[in-house]
C-alpha cells in the first residue's frame, strides 16, 4: 500500500526544526494536486448524493481513527454553517463517541459494527453512505459499506490507495493517492489532509446546491455568537444595503439572515 510505503526522508530525528517544517510542507504541497485529479469523480458523487437528498435522503460518513474524526468534524459543522437539521449529515466513528478523543482498541477490526451503528440511526434506502479509510481496507468501513450497498443505499468512499478492497465495493470510489507520508505510515498527515479537502468540497457543494447560500454568503448560518451576528449585519448590508441598526434588529427578531431578508423585502 502506498500509504504504508517508506518516507522519502531519512534520519528525521537528527533534522533541525526548520528542515522538519520545510520537508513536511513540501509533502503537503502534493495533496491539492492529487485531489484535483479526482474532481471528475467527486463531481459525480456530489450530483448522486444531491439527487438522493432531494428524495429525502441523508448523508452518513463512517470511519475509524483520524478518518472517522474527520467525518464527524464535517458533519458537525453543517448545522451551524448552513442551518440544516442535525440529522441531515451524520458522522459515525468505530468505537462510538468515546473514540473521538481516545482510541478504542480493535474497534476498526469489526466487520459488522458499522452496519449496527447505521441501523441505530434508522438508515434507509434513500440515504448515502461514504466510507472514509486512508488504507482502503479498514474492516469496520468495508463491512458497513457492503451492508449498506446490499440494503440499497448509495455508497462511496474516500481512500488514499488505488484498487483497494473498499473501492471495489462502492458505487463511487474516490482515490486520493498522495504518496508516502513524511512520517512513514502516519496517515493523519497527507492522507488526512486529502480526506478533509474532499469532505470540504463535498459538503459545501451539496449545501450550495440545496439552496443554503446566496451569492457567496451563508444566509442560513446559526447566529450563535457576536462574531456571527456581525457577519450577518455585513451580509444584510451587502445584499440589500440595510444599515447596522436595522440589520441588528432584524437579525435578533428573526434569528437568521434569510428570514431577516424575507421580512425586509415585505416592507
Amino acid at each position: 500500500m502506498i500509504t504504508e510505503s517508506d518516507s522519502f526522508y531519512e534520519n528525521l530525528e537528527i533534522m533541525n526544526t526548520n528542515s522538519l517544517l520545510i520537508n513536511i510542507n513540501n509533502e503537503d504541497h502534493k495533496v491539492s494536486g492529487a485531489v484535483k485529479k479526482e474532481i471528475p469523480k467527486i463531481e459525480l458523487l456530489v450530483d448522486a448524493v444531491f439527487k438522493k437528498m432531494l428524495e429525502g435522503g441523508r448523508l452518513f460518513y463512517i470511519g475509524s481513527g483520524t478518518s472517522g474524526r474527520l467525518g464527524i468534524l464535517d458533519a458537525s459543522e453543517c448545522p451551524p454553517t448552513f442551518g440544516v437539521d442535525h440529522g441531515l449529515v451524520h458522522g459515525i466513528i468505530a468505537g462510538g463517541d468515546q473514540a473521538i478523543r481516545k482510541a478504542v482498541e480493535n474497534a476498526e477490526d469489526d466487520l459488522n459494527q458499522a452496519w449496527i451503528d447505521l441501523e441505530n440511526c434508522k438508515v434507509n434506502k434513500y440515504d448515502s453512505v461514504i466510507g472514509l479509510a486512508a488504507s482502503g481496507k479498514t474492516p469496520y468501513v468495508l463491512g458497513g459499506l457492503k451492508a449498506a450497498k446490499n440494503f440499497g443505499c448509495l455508497t462511496a468512499c474516500i481512500v488514499c490507495n488505488e484498487d483497494s478492497p473498499i473501492s471495489k465495493q462502492v458505487d463511487h470510489p474516490i482515490e486520493i493517492t498522495v504518496g508516502p507520508e513524511f512520517l512513514t505510515g502516519s496517515t493523519r498527515m497527507k492522507s488526512g489532509t486529502a480526506q478533509k479537502m474532499v469532505l470540504n468540497m463535498l459538503s459545501t457543494s451539496l449545501m450550495i446546491k440545496l439552496g443554503h447560500v446566496e451569492g457567496n454568503m451563508m444566509i442560513d448560518m446559526q447566529l450563535t455568537n457576536e462574531k456571527l451576528l456581525k457577519r450577518g449585519v455585513k451580509m444584510l448590508n451587502k445584499l440589500e444595503g440595510i444599515n447596522e441598526k436595522d440589520s441588528l434588529e432584524l437579525l435578533k427578531k428573526n434569528g437568521s439572515v434569510r428570514k431577516a431578508l424575507i421580512e425586509w423585502k415585505k416592507k
